[in-house]
């Protein structure tokens, strides 16, 4: 192994563990107060066991370290570069002619690699753990708190429907939607059957409304119909490719979907009906988690390669910190843009770990022209 390929493994490699140290302080120190928040909520409730409570903080600790794993990139790299900057093993690799690009091009590819495999392998376990904390949350602590589960609750989908025309589609609207078992209910159910060019073809007013698989029973319903009276109350059966599961997902968070399934899903939202943005948000996020992990681990070497008997240490690495802060601040109001339709959602989710790339960049430029 030559001398370059043996440095660079040995940066990599106490970058690394600087960054797997500080992901696993960080994500425990924030599951003790998830847990400690989630015993308070279950103080209200008899049936909610203190194994239920560690049960549900437990199944939350995947989604707490994909939301931590930046700072962890940015605090492990900090330290990792302080330390290897205080005991001149930066500055004498420095001196022996490597230059600072050569110096954290290893640590640079494993944070991509890090965020790499948070998205493609830890985002699937996260999906399906948090998709259970939930539920047993909802079910035992927050009952009531999911849209669908509220007495009263309302509901507006699309779906496809060539009953009337080939390329029609039928608008649903529920005023009061309750799960029951493995079926969804409604009451005062109107559902607009459209034709090309949205032209209305029917309308149909129910007292009660079931989704069973594969198709909607409307019960003491009414057809209208452009120039003739109403028909009498009836039965009705609209197929569908709506199913109770597919509703419930929409309404979920899109924290409860891995990266592999948004796109399908994203896909499906959109052919039923419902708003996509949060998810295809979130997919963006996703994808975009590499590039961020890669960003901090470069802003901490520009915040903490500096030698130290130039002073001014510890002002550099608080400098570190808070600029990391300031972009992880700067990409949650970037979100909150992209969520509101103000920024387009490529550009909210990948704006901020380019900026700061850049940013990260010069800093480095300067100090090695320094």
């Amino acid at each position: 192994m030559t001398f370059a390929a043996t440095l660079a493994f040995y940066f990599a490699r106490q970058f690394l563990l600087a960054v797997l140290t500080a992901l696993g302080g960080l994500t425990g120190l924030a599951s003790l107060f998830d847990f400690i928040e989630l015993l308070r909520r279950a103080s209200l409730r008899p049936d909610a066991t203190f194994g239920l409570v560690a049960e549900i903080a437990a199944l939350r600790l995947p989604w707490l370290m994909m939301q931590i794993l930046p700072f962890a990139v940015l605090l492990g790299g900090i330290y990792a570069f302080w330390r290897l900057t205080r005991s001149s093993e930066l500055v004498v690799a420095r001196a022996s002619g490597v230059s600072v690009w050569q110096i954290l091009g290893a640590p640079f590819l494993v944070a991509l690699s890090i965020g790499a495999f948070a998205t493609g392998v830890i985002s699937p376990i996260s999906s399906v753990t948090y998709s259970r904390a939930e539920t047993l949350n909802e079910a035992h602590i927050d009952v009531g708190s999911h849209p669908l589960s509220l007495s009263g609750g309302e509901l507006w989908v699309r779906q496809s429907d060539d009953g009337l025309s080939p390329d029609g589609v039928a608008i649903i609207h529920a005023n009061h939607v309750v799960q029951q078992g493995k079926s969804l209910r409604a009451r005062q159910v109107s559902v607009f059957r459209l034709g090309g060019s949205d032209r209305l073809l029917q309308r149909i007013e129910a007292e009660r409304a079931e989704l069973l698989p594969g198709v909607w029973v409307f019960t003491a319903a009414r057809t209208l119909e452009p120039g003739h009276l109403p028909s009498a109350p009836q039965t009705i059966r609209l197929p569908t490719d709506l199913t109770l599961a597919r509703v419930q997902e929409s309404f979920a968070s899109p924290d409860t979907l891995s990266v592999w399934q948004l796109p399908g899903f994203i896909a499906l939202l959109a052919h039923a009906g419902f708003s996509t943005v949060s998810h295809r948000l979130y997919f963006q996020t996703l994808l975009a988690l590499p590039l961020l992990c890669g960003t901090m681990a470069l802003v901490a070497a520009g915040f903490s390669m500096r030698p130290a008997r130039r002073g001014g240490v510890s002002e550099m690495l608080g400098s570190g910190v808070a600029a990391g802060f300031a972009l992880f601040l700067i990409s949650k109001v970037a979100a909150e843009y992209g969520q509101s339709g103000a920024l387009p959602l490529s550009l909210a989710a990948w704006a901020p770990a380019a900026a700061g790339l850049m940013l990260a960049l010069a800093l480095l430029l300067h100090l090695e022209d320094g």
